[in-house]
């Protein structure tokens, strides 16, 4: 059930590009709650607001935001309808209109109609949002900043690809070049309708040297082995394998987080790659301190993952210098890089080895 209350707005920011941040006056409390000009109109101090304060209740990790759902006394918004015919959050209150990619409207309809493979193109998926800024540090501090990276957003985690300030950090540093949302994602420079499609887009309209695959912003999990959102990286690897393109992935690792399930090699990793993963990929390990590697390798080899997978290590400093460069503060779980440096040194060396993969091709034609 949705908790709607009203509220007051008292103040308003903009938080990115497509999304502001405004002050809110509800039940007697102040919060802050998130408004999407193009789903609600804008917002102004003195507005009366519907608000969506589910996530605020339950304590989730949303940052602690409301959501505005409508501005009350406004009418008339959104009339103007534009080409597409592709809902996105279909059969909700707030199902919203786009153009795929796929659809016969698209300018890319009859490309994408044709086309079978993304011929080759690395594919690096990720588990989390947060694994997606060293990911794309790495392949353009290795390979060149003219390279293209292309940002495949799936349905895992927020659903508008506005909600993410890191990904309007990585636009303005020109480390990801094209936002492509997939499923029930929306938002993006192109719209698909699943991940086999957006990769397909990836290669064919964004013109991407390579990719990478990662859900929006939170994540769900129940301490189980399959109840976790992250499963869909499995998802992703199977994709870019079946589509032709070098599917590589970033292993969640950690030596931070205190819960043992994640210690090193988290169970989510292993449970993707033993029971998800259809065919051989490539696994990026971390160059680190060798006690905590072994640690790491053995995980590997007691689940027989070693001869399933072909590992490969791989240094990811050069990643996060790239970061530190750019002024690109990212955390996961709340941790900073100084925090928890096994997490980001480990997607910052699939980004590095993504790197090393296109300066090879590259120089081949």
């Amino acid at each position: 059930m949705i908790r709607a209350r009203r509220g007051s707005v008292t103040k308003v920011a903009r938080l990115t590009s497509g999304a502001l941040e405004a002050e809110v006056i509800c039940e007697g409390e102040i919060g802050a709650a998130i408004c999407y000009p193009e789903l609600t109109g804008p917002v102004s101090p003195g507005d009366s607001v519907i608000l969506n304060t589910s996530a605020v209740e339950l304590g989730l990790g949303t940052g602690g935001y409301h959501f505005i759902i409508w501005v009350e006394g406004r009418e008339g918004v959104g009339e103007k309808e534009g080409p597409g015919h592709i809902i996105k959050m279909r059969y909700t209150p707030i199902q919203v209109s786009c153009l795929a990619v796929e659809e016969e409207a698209s300018r890319y309809h009859e490309a994408l109609r044709k086309l079978s493979s993304v011929y080759g193109v690395p594919v690096v998926t990720c588990e989390l949002h947060s694994m997606l800024a060293p990911v794309a540090a790495g392949i353009k501090e290795t390979a060149g900043d003219k390279v293209r990276v292309a940002y495949v957003m799936t349905d895992g985690g927020a659903l508008p690809s506005a909600f993410s300030r890191l990904v309007r950090d990585l636009r303005d540093k020109a480390l990801i070049d094209t936002v492509i949302t997939c499923g029930h994602a929306f938002g993006g420079d192109l719209e698909a309708i699943n991940v086999y499609s957006a990769l397909c887009a990836a290669k064919e309209c964004a013109k991407a040297d390579a990719v990478v695959v990662a859900m929006g912003p939170g994540q769900v999990g129940t301490g189980t082995r399959y109840g976790f959102s992250g499963i869909e990286q499995g998802q992703a690897i199977n994709a870019a394998y079946s589509l032709g393109g070098i599917p590589i992935l970033t292993p969640r690792i950690s030596f931070s987080d205190h819960r043992k399930r994640h210690l090193g090699v988290s169970h989510h990793t292993m449970t993707i790659l033993k029971k998800v993963v259809l065919a051989s990929c490539i696994v990026i390990l971390p160059e680190i301190r060798a006690d905590k590697w072994r640690l790491i390798r053995t995980q590997f080899s007691e689940a027989n993952l070693d001869k399933r997978h072909v590992i490969v290590t791989e240094c990811g400093i050069p990643a996060l210098t790239r970061l530190q460069r750019d002024a690109i503060d990212v955390t996961t779980m709340g941790r900073t890089v100084q925090e928890d440096p096994e997490f980001f040194l480990a997607a910052g060396a699939a980004g590095v080895f993504a790197g090393k993969l296109i300066k090879k091709m590259k120089a081949c034609v």
